[in-house]
């Protein structure tokens, strides 16, 4: 009797000793998004710590990609945005299947009409117009509803007289929309050239990623071409292109450094001296907040 309740004791006594918490239990006391893993360097940090550092890695400081929201947020002076446009939504010229509920899940998603996000602000002061593109929304594809925002906040630009600054991060043209979103590759050129010829400024501020339709039309024509460490710029993919020429490519082929390095731009900025570089160049430029026509 007294082996037996000596047995069970120690029985309990181990159960006790080795108990765990259930795995279920860990994951609800572990709120989803507090942690954010770096892409690059694979370090874990908190999500709160990167998006106050302006989504830059603390750690190999890799530049995660920004919401149009974000940026506008981080760059505007406060108070001072008025967005264009916003009701304006795609619709389904060519039928194409399922188009219009992937795009009403997009905007449930991402809280944006499109792809893109434009309007008016300061930035230290200067007033400029802004044109974001935000790559959650359909990859930040290129369709008719975003050229003609684009259109738009070019026209508005060379109204008021003001600098004209927008930040491309997309996948190119929109394939739903065919022909009709290739057009907007020589829509936004042409008022890109009208407005220059006017005399207005125009930056560039290429992000991650700027590919496709997009980076061969409006991306490439600023005045000063700017671009985000790391970031990926280029018209064709790199398997495409290997093929074609039936060469190997350097490894850093079509980064923002590679492009600087050969002539393609005129500076890569860190995200945390991108405002004070564009108040700089929009210093120089501008008199009492107005281009000098």
């Amino acid at each position: 009797m007294l082996r037996d309740l000596f047995t069970k004791n120690t029985k309990n006594t181990k159960k006790r000793k080795y108990a765990s918490i259930p795995s279920e239990h860990i994951k609800q006391d572990v709120p989803e998004g507090i942690m954010t893993k770096c892409k690059k360097c694979k370090k874990i940090m908190y999500t709160k710590e990167l998006n106050k550092n302006l989504k830059v890695c603390l750690n190999c400081g890799h530049h995660h990609q920004m919401t149009a929201k974000e940026r506008i947020t981080s760059l505007v002076d406060t108070g001072t945005f008025i967005e264009y446009d916003k009701a304006m939504v795609s619709e389904n010229p060519l039928g194409f299947p399922d188009y219009i509920e992937k795009l009403e899940n997009d905007r449930d998603k991402t809280g944006l009409s499109e792809a893109i996000v434009t309007g008016q602000g300061e930035i230290e002061g200067i007033q400029v117009v802004l044109a974001v593109m935000d790559s959650q929304f359909r990859m930040g594809s290129m369709g008719s509803v975003v050229g003609e925002k684009i259109t738009r906040a070019i026209e508005k630009a060379m109204e008021l007289g003001v600098p004209f600054i927008i930040f491309t991060a997309s996948g190119g043209a929109r394939m739903q929309e065919g022909i009709l979103s290739l057009m907007q590759m020589a829509k936004t050129s042409s008022a890109l050239k009208m407005y220059s010829d006017k005399g207005g400024l125009i930056i560039s501020v290429m992000t991650h990623p700027t590919t496709g339709g997009v980076s061969a039309s409006f991306a490439s024509l600023g005045d000063y071409n700017l671009a985000e460490p790391g970031a990926l710029i280029g018209f064709a993919g790199r398997r495409i292109i290997e093929q074609t020429i039936r060469e190997d490519l350097p490894e850093d082929f079509q980064t923002s450094e590679f492009l600087l390095k050969h002539g393609q731009l005129d500076s890569v900025v860190s995200r945390h001296d991108l405002k004070d570089t564009l108040f700089n160049i929009l210093d120089i430029h501008v008199t009492g907040g107005d281009i000098e026509w």
